[in-house]
């Protein structure tokens, strides 16, 4: 648990893709913590309007909007969404597609367009978003980019784009850490490993994250709130002097 306190106008934090998965629990961690958050998702109105409603309930300010991240007036909506809620202080572009697995060779032009454009394209202006809407504060703001261990693995045989997405955030991360420093503008990154979420099955193969645990050195998969956990930490005071980092949460991998 951080410093930060519930109060009727708590410091608010955007996260992308935040109604299941890592998303999710990210979303429930930091209401945890005291921050507020306005989360979008795609299309899963249903998983949105729980983790709403539960957060609600328990006295949490919980903000979910549908939007594709991708869109062109995605990132000024949503801001202009949490800016009317308090004072926005972090971002978490957490949203990301697989494209599902196959060879590279099997992979066609829209869902390639489709990865680069959620796991990089969108990122990237989420980011600009933020560092013009947070220029010359002196209070300390965070963004934080969720990876993935497929950007050192490479992930051959399974999603080989998406995983050179994922190196290309880890890139951006660090060149826009050291960019935005003089405006106390925090970027880092998380890089998950195999976590068992629905990313998965909506990858096709529902049993991948059981099938893979044996080359896990824990030998286990992740869980979403270990992920989150780690979030946390770097949106929070306690990470006060991390920047440029990217923090891998991966069971040895």
């Amino acid at each position: 648990m951080n410093t930060q306190t519930q109060s009727s106008h708590p410091p608010i934090v955007i996260v992308t893709g935040g109604s299941r998965g890592i998303g999710r629990s990210t979303v429930e961690r930091l209401c945890a913590d005291g921050y507020g958050v306005v989360f979008t998702h795609s299309g899963s109105d249903d998983e949105a309007g729980a983790v709403e409603g539960d957060l609600g309930r328990s006295g949490r300010t919980a903000r979910a909007v549908r939007a594709d991240v991708t869109a062109d007036d995605a990132p000024a909506r949503v801001f202009d969404v949490a800016e009317g809620l308090g004072t926005v202080v972090g971002l978490v572009n957490n949203a990301g597609v697989t494209g599902g697995i196959a060879s590279l060779a099997e992979l066609s032009d829209d869902v390639l367009r489709r990865v680069v454009d959620v796991n990089l394209v969108a990122p990237v202006r989420w980011c600009r978003e933020a560092a013009r809407r947070w220029a010359g504060r002196t209070t300390r703001s965070t963004i934080v980019n969720i990876s993935s261990v497929a950007a050192r693995t490479g992930s051959p045989h399974e999603y080989v784009a998406y995983a050179a997405t994922k190196a290309a955030l880890e890139t951006l991360t660090i060149g826009l850490a050291k960019e935005l420093a003089p405006d106390n503008i925090h970027v880092n990154a998380v890089s998950p490993g195999t976590v068992d979420t629905t990313i998965h099955a909506r990858g096709g193969d529902p049993g991948r994250a059981e099938r893979v645990a044996s080359r896990i050195p824990l030998g286990r998969p992740g869980r979403p709130e270990e992920i989150a956990e780690a979030v946390s930490w770097l949106v929070s005071e306690r990470s006060s002097y991390v920047t440029g980092t990217v923090l891998a949460v991966a069971g040895g991998l």
